[in-house]
Protein backbone atom coordinates (compact mmCIF):
# COMPACT_ATOMS: atom_id res chain seq x y z
CA UNK A 1 0.00 0.00 0.00
CA UNK A 2 2.66 2.56 0.83
CA UNK A 3 5.99 3.43 -0.83
CA UNK A 4 9.60 2.01 0.27
CA UNK A 5 10.19 5.38 1.05
CA UNK A 6 6.84 6.01 3.27
CA UNK A 7 6.97 2.56 4.75
CA UNK A 8 10.75 3.78 5.81
CA UNK A 9 8.86 6.71 7.02
CA UNK A 10 6.37 5.23 9.61
CA UNK A 11 8.96 2.83 11.04
CA UNK A 12 11.10 5.88 11.90
CA UNK A 13 8.01 7.50 13.88
CA UNK A 14 6.87 4.50 15.15
CA UNK A 15 10.89 4.00 16.52
CA UNK A 16 10.58 7.41 18.40
CA UNK A 17 6.94 7.54 19.35
CA UNK A 18 7.15 8.07 23.38
CA UNK A 19 5.40 5.65 26.06
CA UNK A 20 3.70 7.20 29.60
CA UNK A 21 2.60 4.30 31.59
CA UNK A 22 -0.51 6.02 33.93
CA UNK A 23 -1.15 9.36 32.10
CA UNK A 24 -3.26 10.83 32.01
CA UNK A 25 -4.45 8.61 34.40
CA UNK A 26 -3.65 4.81 35.63
CA UNK A 27 -4.12 2.13 33.60
CA UNK A 28 -3.67 4.13 29.84
CA UNK A 29 -0.47 3.73 27.95
CA UNK A 30 -0.34 6.92 26.67
CA UNK A 31 1.31 7.47 23.11
CA UNK A 32 3.22 10.46 23.09
CA UNK A 33 3.74 11.85 19.44
CA UNK A 34 6.01 15.06 20.75
CA UNK A 35 8.34 12.83 22.28
CA UNK A 36 8.96 11.43 18.23
CA UNK A 37 8.49 15.39 17.08
CA UNK A 38 11.76 16.31 19.01
CA UNK A 39 13.82 14.56 16.31
CA UNK A 40 14.13 16.84 12.98
CA UNK A 41 14.38 14.07 10.76
CA UNK A 42 11.10 12.59 12.60
CA UNK A 43 9.69 16.03 11.71
CA UNK A 44 10.18 16.01 8.03
CA UNK A 45 9.56 12.13 7.96
CA UNK A 46 5.86 13.08 9.14
CA UNK A 47 5.48 15.91 6.96
CA UNK A 48 6.60 13.84 3.62
CA UNK A 49 4.23 10.70 5.16
CA UNK A 50 1.15 13.00 5.07
CA UNK A 51 1.88 14.59 1.97
CA UNK A 52 2.43 11.38 0.01
CA UNK A 53 -0.97 10.66 1.62
CA UNK A 54 -3.14 12.92 0.83
CA UNK A 55 -1.51 13.53 -2.64
CA UNK A 56 -2.94 10.22 -3.43
CA UNK A 57 -6.06 9.65 -0.96
CA UNK A 58 -7.75 12.92 -0.97
CA UNK A 59 -5.56 15.81 -3.53
CA UNK A 60 -8.76 17.76 -4.09
CA UNK A 61 -9.34 18.91 -0.24
CA UNK A 62 -10.53 22.78 -0.23
CA UNK A 63 -9.30 23.29 3.69
CA UNK A 64 -7.34 20.94 6.61
CA UNK A 65 -8.55 20.81 9.96
CA UNK A 66 -7.00 19.95 13.13
CA UNK A 67 -8.24 18.86 16.82
CA UNK A 68 -7.01 20.31 20.02
CA UNK A 69 -4.36 20.56 19.94
CA UNK A 70 -1.86 18.41 18.83
CA UNK A 71 -3.48 18.51 15.15
CA UNK A 72 -2.67 21.95 15.04
CA UNK A 73 0.72 21.33 14.21
CA UNK A 74 0.03 18.86 11.48
CA UNK A 75 -2.68 20.89 9.88
CA UNK A 76 -0.60 24.39 10.03
CA UNK A 77 2.12 22.14 7.81
CA UNK A 78 -0.36 20.16 5.62
CA UNK A 79 -2.14 23.58 4.52
CA UNK A 80 0.86 25.49 3.97
CA UNK A 81 2.40 23.08 1.91
CA UNK A 82 -0.88 22.46 -0.07
CA UNK A 83 -1.67 26.49 -0.24
CA UNK A 84 -5.26 25.57 1.54
CA UNK A 85 -7.30 26.94 4.38
CA UNK A 86 -6.08 25.77 7.66
CA UNK A 87 -9.35 25.69 10.30
CA UNK A 88 -8.65 24.74 14.27
CA UNK A 89 -11.34 22.89 16.43
CA UNK A 90 -10.94 23.56 20.06
CA UNK A 91 -12.08 23.18 23.31
CA UNK A 92 -14.39 25.11 24.37
CA UNK A 93 -14.06 28.57 25.35
CA UNK A 94 -10.81 29.09 22.75
CA UNK A 95 -12.52 30.42 19.79
CA UNK A 96 -13.81 34.30 19.68
CA UNK A 97 -17.06 34.83 18.09
CA UNK A 98 -20.43 32.57 17.15
CA UNK A 99 -19.15 29.24 17.44
CA UNK A 100 -20.90 25.81 16.68
CA UNK A 101 -20.64 23.34 19.57
CA UNK A 102 -20.52 19.60 20.58
CA UNK A 103 -19.92 17.61 23.24
CA UNK A 104 -18.20 13.89 23.10
CA UNK A 105 -16.80 11.41 25.45
CA UNK A 106 -13.06 10.63 25.84
CA UNK A 107 -11.54 7.78 26.68
CA UNK A 108 -11.01 9.10 30.41
CA UNK A 109 -13.82 11.58 30.26
CA UNK A 110 -16.69 14.29 28.73
CA UNK A 111 -15.55 17.09 26.67
CA UNK A 112 -17.06 20.18 24.72
CA UNK A 113 -15.34 21.03 20.53
CA UNK A 114 -16.31 24.22 19.16
CA UNK A 115 -15.82 25.70 15.67
CA UNK A 116 -16.24 29.38 14.20
CA UNK A 117 -19.51 29.53 12.32
CA UNK A 118 -17.40 31.65 9.77
CA UNK A 119 -14.19 29.20 9.40
CA UNK A 120 -15.76 26.46 6.78
CA UNK A 121 -18.19 27.74 3.81
CA UNK A 122 -20.74 24.97 2.94
CA UNK A 123 -19.75 22.24 0.43
CA UNK A 124 -15.98 22.71 1.24
CA UNK A 125 -13.86 19.38 1.05
CA UNK A 126 -12.75 18.95 4.16
CA UNK A 127 -9.45 16.69 5.65
CA UNK A 128 -10.11 16.45 9.56
CA UNK A 129 -6.28 15.43 10.88
CA UNK A 130 -5.12 14.77 14.66
CA UNK A 131 -2.08 12.50 16.19
CA UNK A 132 -4.40 9.97 17.38
CA UNK A 133 -7.39 7.73 17.40
CA UNK A 134 -8.42 5.92 20.53
CA UNK A 135 -12.43 5.39 21.32
CA UNK A 136 -13.14 8.44 18.44
CA UNK A 137 -15.02 10.82 20.31
CA UNK A 138 -12.96 13.57 18.82
CA UNK A 139 -12.95 12.79 15.69
CA UNK A 140 -16.77 12.18 15.97
CA UNK A 141 -17.41 15.57 17.59
CA UNK A 142 -15.33 17.21 14.59
CA UNK A 143 -17.29 15.43 11.87
CA UNK A 144 -20.26 16.68 13.77
CA UNK A 145 -19.24 20.31 13.48
CA UNK A 146 -17.94 20.21 9.84
CA UNK A 147 -21.34 19.04 8.87
CA UNK A 148 -23.33 21.34 11.08
CA UNK A 149 -21.13 24.16 9.03
CA UNK A 150 -22.61 22.65 5.49
CA UNK A 151 -18.68 21.25 4.59
CA UNK A 152 -18.11 17.81 3.51
CA UNK A 153 -15.69 15.34 5.54
CA UNK A 154 -13.63 13.36 2.64
CA UNK A 155 -11.59 11.70 4.87
CA UNK A 156 -9.82 11.51 9.24
CA UNK A 157 -5.97 11.00 8.95
CA UNK A 158 -3.88 10.00 12.12
CA UNK A 159 -0.74 9.55 13.15
CA UNK A 160 -1.73 6.49 15.30
CA UNK A 161 -4.57 4.28 16.01
CA UNK A 162 -4.90 2.63 19.59
CA UNK A 163 -6.87 -0.10 17.78
CA UNK A 164 -8.65 -2.29 21.11
CA UNK A 165 -10.66 0.94 21.43
CA UNK A 166 -12.56 0.23 18.50
CA UNK A 167 -12.49 4.39 17.54
CA UNK A 168 -13.57 3.34 13.85
CA UNK A 169 -16.97 2.03 15.15
CA UNK A 170 -17.64 6.04 15.98
CA UNK A 171 -16.78 6.45 12.27
CA UNK A 172 -18.26 4.45 10.01
CA UNK A 173 -19.54 6.59 7.96
CA UNK A 174 -16.12 8.39 6.85
CA UNK A 175 -13.17 7.21 5.37
CA UNK A 176 -10.23 6.92 8.18
CA UNK A 177 -7.08 6.18 8.09
CA UNK A 178 -3.73 6.05 10.46
CA UNK A 179 0.46 5.26 9.68
CA UNK A 180 0.41 2.83 12.61
CA UNK A 181 -1.67 0.70 14.64
CA UNK A 182 -1.46 -0.67 18.06
CA UNK A 183 -2.85 -3.30 19.19
CA UNK A 184 -1.78 -3.93 22.32
CA UNK A 185 -4.92 -3.21 25.51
Amino acid sequence: MYSAEDNARIELIKKHIGEYPDFPKKGIIFKDVFTALSSGEVCRAVKELFLSYIKSSCPDIDAVVGLDARGFLFSLLIASELSIGCVPIRKKGKLPGETYSVEYQLEYGVDVFQLQKSALKPGQKVLIVDDLIATGGTLEAATKLIEKSGAVVVECLAIMELTPLKGRDKLKNYKVHSFIQYDED
